[in-house]
């Protein structure tokens, strides 16, 4: 199977975020008006993440989340980044991406992703073989079986099941999480694209880029804010993010209960704000271009919702306003 690779698109990247002093609930609300303001704004599509138990991100079904959205928007691509497959069976999240692939009119992207050693173990019962090479080169081959043919049947380590009749009959594109040199193996072995995070800098990506070995579609999320100046970017996202990332990279508890080392807060966001588009419009565009450039990335996703929610709005409007435009002309 080969990909023919389409014009640069931008899309945004939506984590539901949770700020200190807002409560998940109003969160996940706002979050829905984002991704609606981002149709507005002129973006090919938006993303939504998925986490558990945690105030990092407070979306529990990247799923759910894009079904409303598809019923809000018109037009505008809707994804997953991502659906996590250690703690899902890979037939029902086939199901619905099928569905939401027929519903929405090939509006619908799937991203998956391996998830890590949380307590999501523990409490969906998948337990640390769900977290296996073995259990998510499985999933993978379920999903893309169920994405080809008529009727599936498995017979695995992890999945056994007679054959069934694939209804309805979605065709979604997929993209797969990659953090580590397995995962991208695991994503050219079944010949999907990858989803490459923005804690990794354009080198690293390209190089995962480079061990993938075969042209695709891949997609690449970034850290965006237009400001008037580089200076009042970063000192405005060093000022916003830490806050939100000391209780939210806390929030990851491994399945054995123990609290896995952390980044320290202020020194993540000082890296992101290092490696990605915040500042001007014309410095933010030139950044992304630098980055295609670099990775042959040709997907970027915007994380959006650094400044905090006082500024996210504003600053999906800025992008779309002036920075789409310079990056649609490149």
């Amino acid at each position: 199977m080969g990909y023919t690779l389409v014009p640069m698109r931008i899309g945004v990247f939506l984590l539901a975020a949770g700020f200190p002093g807002i409560s998940p609930e109003q969160t996940l609300r706002t979050a829905l008006d984002y991704g609606i303001a981002a149709e507005d704004a002129g973006f090919d599509d938006v993303f939504m993440a998925e986490h558990h138990f945690m105030p990092y991100g407070t979306c529990p079904s990247a799923l759910t989340f894009a079904a409303l959205l598809a019923g809000r928007t018109r037009s505008i691509g809707i994804g997953t980044a991502v659906t996590v497959l250690s703690t899902a069976h890979p037939v029902a999240v086939a199901e619905q991406a099928a569905m939401l692939d027929v519903l929405t009119g090939g509006r619908f992207t799937l991203g998956v992703g391996r998830g890590g050693p949380w307590v999501d173990l523990e409490v969906f019962g998948a337990g640390m073989e769900g977290l296996s090479r073995r259990s998510f080169a499985e999933a993978l081959d379920v999903l893309c079986a169920w994405s080809s043919q008529s009727t599936v049947s498995y017979d695995g380590e992890f999945h056994r099941f007679r054959e069934v009749s694939v209804v309805p009959r979605g065709r979604p594109q997929m993209l797969v999480a990659c953090t580590s040199p397995e995962t991208v193996g695991m994503a050219a072995e079944h010949r999907l694209p990858m989803l490459l995070g923005m804690h990794a800098d354009d080198a690293e990506k390209a190089a995962m880029v480079r061990a993938y070995g075969a042209a695709a579609p891949h997609a690449s999320a970034v850290v965006a804010q237009v400001t008037e100046s580089r200076e009042t970017g970063v000192r405005l996202l060093r000022q916003t993010m830490p806050p939100w990332l000391r209780p939210g990279l806390a929030g990851y508890i491994r399945f054995d209960g123990t609290t896995p080392p952390t980044r320290d807060a202020d020194d993540y966001a000082e890296h992101l704000t290092t490696i990605h588009p915040v500042g001007p419009a014309s410095y933010c565009a030139e950044r992304i271009l630098e980055a295609r450039r670099a990775t042959g990335i040709e997907h970027f996703l915007l994380f959006v919702e650094g400044g905090g929610p006082e500024h996210t709005l504003s600053n999906i409007r800025a992008l779309g306003k002036s920075v789409l435009p310079l990056l649609r002309e490149a």
